[in-house]
């Protein structure tokens, strides 16, 4: 489970930073100075709101990897969403604050991680329920890993720059939000990033598609508190139980 969803997390923050690193220079608000903003904004942030989608074709096949999430995290590791994963694979509910954390698979989730008939029987023992428990779980550290907007930041903020070049389009209007697009190519690849267009310039949308690759993310409720609701107590079981289930 970690190990896919964690390259969803970490795909996201690789877009980013090759593109934010490196602008052209030209015009009166230019591609260099929006991406620059757009990426101080989003190293400052305190929470945000993350889509993240994977449209490529092998992504969609494998099961075992996460293809999209749908997730409110802030730099305290608190979150709360659902993570997707490729064709049969379910999907999963997460909420997490401090070091306690909740998730609710679906039952083609469970069948899919868990090989054979135990997959089908842990489905059915922990329908429609969360399985709770801390950052001490080693399973659960793995899921709540990917709450991580600290880590996020870090991986942006720690990238590499390159000589790509971007261009600024027209703006436009993106969910209802006026942005500006900034435009580069690189290795077979074509990314674009969405800036807003008012003040404080911040990334709206990014997206790479080409050479196998087809991605695209989307931000919002910038500096938003997480919502804080956890579970109730009658829709939860214990990870313990989980455990003791998987080790029969």
């Amino acid at each position: 489970m970690r190990g896919a969803l964690i390259s969803a997390a970490a795909g996201t923050a690789l877009l980013l930073f090759p593109a934010l690193a490196v602008a052209d220079d030209g015009g009166d608000l230019s591609a260099k100075e929006l991406a620059q903003q757009a990426k101080d904004n989003f190293l400052k942030a305190k929470s945000v709101h993350l889509g993240y989608t994977d449209h490529s074709k092998n992504a969609a096949a494998d099961r075992t990897k996460a293809v999209a999430m749908d997730l409110s995290l802030d730099r305290d590791g608190n979150c709360a969403g659902s993570l997707t994963m490729g064709k049969g694979g379910g999907s999963v509910e997460l909420v997490k604050r401090g070091r306690e954390v909740w998730m609710k698979p679906d039952a083609a989730f469970w069948k899919a991680q868990v090989p054979g008939p135990q997959g089908a029987a842990v489905a059915e023992l922990f329908k429609d329920r969360y399985v709770h428990g801390t950052t001490a779980d080693a399973m659960l550290k793995g899921m709540a890993d990917t709450c991580d907007l600290a880590a996020f930041q870090k991986q942006v903020d720690s990238g590499v720059a390159d000589d790509k070049t971007l261009t600024k389009g027209e703006e436009t209007t993106r969910d209802g939000t006026k942005v500006i697009p900034l435009k580069g190519r690189e290795d077979g690849k074509d990314s674009v990033l969405y800036v807003t267009s008012g003040s404080p310039h911040r990334l709206a949308e990014a997206a790479q598609k080409g050479a196998g690759t087809d991605v695209d993310l989307k931000f919002g409720d910038y500096d938003k508190p997480v919502p804080s609701k956890t579970p109730p107590a009658d829709q939860t079981v214990e990870v313990d139980r989980l455990n003791q289930q998987l080790g029969s």
